[in-house]
């Protein structure tokens, strides 16, 4: 089986990181040569594993690595050259030299340092799988845009800036001092671009690399959940599978719980509706913390039986937004051929599809939410809608 990715993400407190821990373990015991990376600043994969980790890979079990990146350790092995220039600029300016070197990790450096680990693991041909921690959504949502962020800014301004610094940095160094960047820190800054040209083409291949949503049946994280899976099929990067956890088992009996199994029962179903034809899972609420690999060993039973974690389990996109010259277009992809009338009501930044029987909830991009949808049409599987400005006066849907 070709190497893999697979990035587990969720808002914070969903259960991402055991879901991501249970899922390396089980790769692991399959005979898949596993890592498991946490990219989250507030670490918790040791405390899920019940093992210290470090900044470097740590073989804890047969198969299994695991690893907590720091971003000043990565940030020394990965932009060392870059952060000393800038660091000396900041000490030239006056500033103290310790404030200086914090001072230099600058905007997205520390998501970049922690996405090259994932570049760097897949591409060394040491592991099979690689299974990412990630930060909670936002932060997840900054780190995947961040390298064709990057790559936009590294191809065509720093070309530039090279050409410029040839001609002004002897004077800038020789007349008045200023520390300027030499051929060492643009051949790194280049070394970058290039590393993050091949993390893009990772991340986007669904054959290479997917995203696992993990929620709980709460209304406000599945809405961010919604959110975050639009916004993944924007940047192109494909989702196979969305974990629901903490799922009250029938079991429970006890009265205290009744409303709560009620309102979960209710939002299960929203969450079929919101998320096909994505399959989803659920993971009961155990009895104990799922720290350990005997409960982390549970929690990946529950979760893909006897089914292989590697496995691609939706090949194809819920929803995606395409833009042409009168404007933009929604395409929702159908699981089956629907038939009936096309209804189709937006509230604010969330859209509601009803197709005879079917039902679909989508939370709009911003692009999309201040549009509004014109005449739907079902061509094939897939619905399109059409999204324009909205007509000067006209009431609000």
């Amino acid at each position: 089986m070709a190497r893999r990715v697979l990035l587990y993400t969720g808002k914070g407190g969903v259960g991402k990181t055991t879901c991501a821990a249970a899922t390396a373990l089980r790769c692991a015991e399959l005979g898949y040569r596993t890592i498991v990376l946490s990219t989250d600043s507030a670490h918790s994969l040791g405390d899920s594993l019940d093992i210290d980790l470090g900044p470097e890979p740590t073989n804890i079990a047969p198969n299994l690595w695991a690893q907590e990146t720091d971003v000043y350790y990565n940030l020394r092995k990965h932009w060392g050259t870059v952060q000393s220039w800038l660091s000396a600029l900041l000490a030239w300016r006056g500033i103290d030299e310790t404030l200086a070197e914090e001072m230099a990790i600058l905007p997205g450096m520390e998501e970049l340092s922690s996405l090259l680990w994932v570049n760097m693991h897949h591409e060394s041909g040491e592991y099979d799988v690689v299974v990412v921690d990630c930060a909670p959504t936002a932060e997840t949502l900054r780190l995947l845009a961040f390298p064709e962020d990057a790559r936009w800014w590294l191809e065509r301004i720093l070309p530039l800036q090279r050409r410029v610094a040839r001609v002004v940095n002897p004077v800038l160094e020789s007349v008045i001092g200023i520390p300027t960047p030499g051929s060492d820190v643009f051949r790194q800054a280049e070394d970058l671009a290039s590393q993050l040209g091949r993390l893009r083409d990772l991340l986007a291949d669904r054959r290479r690399a997917s995203v696992r949503l993990v929620l709980n049946p709460e209304r406000m994280v599945i809405r961010e959940a919604q959110r975050t899976l639009t916004y993944l099929t924007l940047y192109g990067y494909g989702t196979d599978l969305v974990i629901c956890n903490r799922v009250l088992p029938d079991t429970v009996q006890d009265a205290y719980f009744t409303a709560w199994r009620a309102a979960q029962n209710k939002h299960m179903q929203f969450l079929r509706e919101a998320f096909s034809p994505l399959p989803m899972r659920k993971v009961p609420l155990f009895a104990q913390e799922a720290v350990g690999f005997g409960m982390l060993r549970q929690t990946a039973a529950e979760l893909f039986a006897d089914e292989d974690p590697l496995r691609l389990f939706y090949d194809g996109r819920s929803h995606a937004v395409q833009r042409s010259a009168e404007g933009y277009y929604l395409d929702i992809d159908l699981p089956f051929s629907q038939k009936g009338n096309i209804d189709v009501v937006k509230r604010g930044d969330e859209l509601t599809v009803r197709i005879g029987a079917y039902r679909r909830n989508i939370v709009l991009p911003t692009v999309l939410a201040r549009l509004t949808p014109g005449t739907a049409r079902l061509e094939e599987k897939t619905l399109r809608i059409p999204f324009k400005e909205p007509v000067a006066g006209a009431a609000a849907n």
